[in-house]
């Protein structure tokens, strides 16, 4: 039915958060820190491909969790008697770490950190260009 339709709805949405959350917040924290200390500019192609590496691969470690919750929520059939075996996000992960331990929620995280890698490279090197080319300057 319709609700059928929206399982797996919020964990989707978490993970979609998880990951901006770890992207924007990186991207900006590693392109200050490689400016400061490592004496590249800020407009350098290279600033721009350290920054977008690095926030591709805290975007995976925030989101790789949710990942694993979402999949299981997702995939859960219900027993005979209607239940389930996760009732939400956190309920999975207390499940899973209780189960199976702390890393079990970063199983598939350097598939994901694959997935989203070339995302990030392509996504932040574009929109740096783009904003030099208008004469924006970079993101500050």
């Amino acid at each position: 039915g319709i609700v059928g339709f929206y399982k797996g709805a919020t964990p989707a949405i978490q993970r979609a958060a998880l990951v901006n959350l770890g992207e924007l917040t990186t991207y900006d924290s590693a392109k200050t820190y490689i400016v400061e200390n490592m004496g590249i500019g800020r407009d350098d192609l290279r600033c721009h491909l350290l920054s977008a590496f690095c926030s591709g691969f805290v975007a995976s470690l925030c989101s790789t969790p949710a990942d694993v919750a979402k999949s299981r929520i997702m995939s859960q059939k219900p027993a005979a008697d209607g239940s389930v075996m996760y009732k939400g996000t956190f309920h999975c992960w207390v499940k899973t770490v209780n189960e199976e331990g702390f890393f079990a929620l970063y199983k598939g995280f350097f598939p994901g950190w694959f997935r989203l890698a070339p995302w990030q490279l392509v996504f932040w090197v574009t929109y740096e260009r783009l904003r030099i080319v208008a004469g924006l300057g970079s993101f500050k």
